[in-house]
């Protein structure tokens, strides 16, 4: 089960033109705001990555606007384990469960998801806030995550598990968030 005192949220590469491509984007900038939202009631940290922002640009303003007290970790790699700067502040923070969201789910997503199973974190990758360009290469992306190893979950699945309960003293702004 997820553990507030234990997570981290990972953001991946949710920018400029390519992020209008994904599919079912709204629905995917809807959570992963719904995610950033409530990590930062939770005081979950978050981690958030874009791949060559010189190229892809840079993170959609309706994401980056949540983000403005972190600051983006820019990578060339498809994982982001493949950047010494996402390492080092990843292992800083001592949390042991990832949450992972953004894009594209069967490259940069699954690529992260499987150095950081082999490093060994336990990877939940959130099946709603995550997409490809198209429907294929995310649920084959989804597929192969699964098969290494890490857990699928949603958005609300994976929030009212760190909860663990509605007595918990932030239930209330994270039910909101996901209605």
């Amino acid at each position: 089960m997820l553990n507030q005192n234990d997570c981290c949220l990972v953001v991946v590469d949710v920018q400029g033109k390519l992020a209008q491509l994904m599919h079912d984007r709204e629905t995917l900038f809807k959570n992963i705001r719904i995610l950033i939202q409530s990590a930062k009631i939770l005081n979950i940290p978050i981690l958030w990555c874009q791949q060559v922002p010189a190229a892809l640009g840079p993170t959609i303003p309706q994401i980056a606007e949540l983000l403005t007290d972190n600051q983006p970790i820019n990578k060339s790699c498809f994982s982001c384990c493949g950047c010494e700067e996402f390492i080092g502040k990843l292992e800083k923070l001592g949390r042991r469960q990832i949450l992972l969201s953004g894009l594209e789910t069967h490259v940069c997503v699954y690529q992260t998801a499987v150095d950081l199973l082999a490093k060994g974190y336990a990877v939940d990758c959130v099946a709603d806030a995550v997409s490809s360009r198209t429907l294929e290469n995310k649920q084959i992306g989804l597929q192969r995550i699964a098969a290494e190893g890490a857990r699928v979950t949603s958005t609300e699945l994976a929030l009212f598990e760190i909860l663990k309960s509605s007595d918990h003293p932030h239930f209330r702004q994270i039910a909101k968030l996901v209605k």
